[in-house]
């Protein structure tokens, strides 16, 4: 049974500093007719379960904590039983979305997570959010970069518990290296290439 990788959008909003804004985001499903598991439960928990196809959910990875990409983490996690994963700088941000829920687990650098014979590699890659982190599926040939790396370069890093600095330094460093055909998957909007982003950081 192959493993694949599914694709849903969901649309809501994204809130921090005082401001909201509209989004639509990037639903990542990894695993086969079998098991999966889902980066960033954004906004529609439902929908996601419906991707899912019942199909046994192991994990709910989480990129970073904004709420546009946790939003319906822990409704998934009732609906599926599946445990709520994230590295732990960014607890900060997730208490703004859910105070009374804590993540069911940590992420930490180099962390492997395995799912349907893919192995999901975790790279803690600060800048957009302190505990921001990429997943490496190097089996697959593509990284799920979150809000770390888009089409045309970083992620925003104009608000609060961002640093722009350090998100040049989390993508030269961590994801410049991985081989230039690279698929990179991002939180929001289309995918790219590692190589196509040599020259945007």
């Amino acid at each position: 049974m192959a493993a694949r990788i599914d694709h849903l959008v969901t649309s809501g909003t994204f809130s921090l500093d005082g401001g909201t804004w509209d989004v639509d985001n990037n639903v990542w499903i990894v695993g086969d007719d079998t098991e999966a598991v889902v980066i960033d439960a954004a906004h529609d928990a439902r929908a996601i379960a419906q991707a899912l196809g019942g199909r046994s959910l192991r994990a709910v990875l989480c990129t970073h904590a904004h709420n546009d990409h946790v939003d319906a983490a822990p409704e998934l996690s009732g609906l599926t039983g599946a445990p709520v994963l994230l590295h732990p700088d960014d607890l900060p941000l997730w208490k703004m979305t859910h105070p009374e829920r804590a993540p069911d687990g940590e992420l930490a650098d180099g962390q492997e997570v395995t799912v349907a014979g893919v192995t999901l590699r975790v790279l803690h890659t600060p800048g957009h959010a302190p505990g921001a982190v990429c997943f490496h599926a190097e089996s697959l040939g593509t990284v799920f970069s979150g809000d770390t790396l888009f089409e045309g370069g970083p992620g925003a890093t104009g608000r609060s518990f961002s640093d722009h600095p350090t998100i040049v330094r989390s993508i030269r460093e961590r994801l410049l290296v991985l081989p230039p055909e690279t698929v990179v998957r991002t939180g929001h909007g289309p995918t790219t290439t590692i190589g196509a982003e040599q020259a945007n950081v």
